[in-house]
């Protein structure tokens, strides 16, 4: 059984709000969509009063926060929603699992965005964060991103049916693409194991086995961070089943099933790379066990072809005046001819025996 160790962390009291990410130069920026099926408003590089008399409570409004590093900002917004400081806390505290909470009227959910770095074998972490509120949604981001760039547009352009739904649809469309970068994370580690494996069958540097336990904890970093957003997407569907919870509509508790259905995928495909990783592992060790036989295999062979040669050459070697031989005139070459047909002699048979 794994023993749990306290890991020691910077606090945090509740009632300070302080970002502990590792995005500290990033300016607080925001940009508000305020939109029906007929109109659209969009706001940015404006206050936070500026953007809030833009709120309209019969539309739906967006409101997307870059940078979290002026906690001003962050209170404000809090206070507009009347969203509780540990929510808040939550936000700007980047080392909290992915949860999900329901607040009096409001629902918060946090997630991580998980992408591979070009040219390196690491992922990646950023935390966003959601409030839903009669219909005002709100995001934060640690730092400005292209994640909803798409979403963007297709609010802007009218297509599909994200200007016909309410908040709830939108954050389904946001979570699905963050999830969509688990996706793209786990192909990018697929490839990169593939090559591993095909390298494990020609190879037996100690590097690669270095390189596998690599993979090994990037796929339970995705785990770990999956599983917390499974049972949060799980929970959403038993405010359907309580019938409480009004931000989300009931048509729309389908979309976040099909969510919970991508992480199951996702945690499927993950043990089943996991178990790519421990064949692979495992492949390793009897490629080095079956090299280290060879090798052993061939010194054993050379040894027992000259035990014997060693055994006439000691018995010639000893002195003793009674060895009629050693008075010979050709015992010398005689000897030696003895010895060469007996090595000859034993490599045929133990190639008869395919003993190497």
């Amino acid at each position: 059984m794994r023993k749990i160790r306290y890991k020691k962390g910077k606090k945090v009291a509740p009632s300070l709000l302080e970002y502990t990410g590792i995005h500290k130069d990033v300016p607080t920026q925001m940009q508000l969509f305020v939109y029906d099926a007929d109109e659209l408003t969009e706001c940015s590089d404006g206050s936070f009063d500026q953007l809030e008399h833009a709120v309209n409570l019969s539309k739906t409004n967006w409101l997307n926060i870059h940078g979290l590093n002026n906690t001003r900002i962050i209170k404000q917004v809090g206070d507009f929603l009347h969203a509780d400081n540990f929510m808040l806390g939550d936000i700007l505290n980047t080392t909290k699992r992915t949860k999900l909470e329901e607040y009096h009227d409001i629902l918060f959910f946090n997630i991580k965005s998980l992408l591979p770095i070009e040219n390196s074998d690491n992922i990646n972490a950023e935390q966003i964060s959601f409030l839903l509120k009669n219909g005002i949604l709100t995001s934060f981001q640690e730092k400005k991103s292209d994640f909803f760039s798409h979403i963007r547009e297709r609010i802007r352009t009218h297509s599909g049916i994200v200007r016909e739904k309410k908040a709830d649809y939108l954050l389904y469309l946001l979570l699905d693409a963050v999830m969509e970068n688990f996706y793209i994370t786990i192909e990018t580690e697929e490839d990169k194991v593939e090559e591993l494996i095909n390298l494990t069958k020609t190879s037996t540097k100690l590097i690669l086995l270095e390189q596998i336990e690599k993979h090994r904890d990037n796929f339970n970093f995705l785990k770990r961070s999956i599983i917390p957003l499974r049972d949060s997407l799980y929970s959403i569907k038993s405010m359907k089943d309580d019938n409480v919870f009004n931000a989300i509509e009931q048509d729309n508790y389908s979309f976040f099933e099909r969510l919970h259905q991508k992480s199951l995928e996702l945690l499927e495909q993950i043990e089943y790379d996991l178990t790519s990783l421990e064949g692979a592992s495992n492949y390793f060790f009897s490629a080095q066990s079956h090299k280290m036989n060879e090798v052993m295999k061939t010194l054993t062979v050379v040894s027992v072809f000259f035990m014997p040669l060693t055994f006439i050459v000691g018995v010639y070697g000893m002195n003793f005046d009674n060895m009629p031989e050693l008075h010979w005139q050709y015992g010398y070459f005689i000897i030696l001819a003895i010895m060469f047909f007996l090595f000859i002699g034993m490599v045929y048979y133990f190639k008869w025996k395919k003993w190497y």
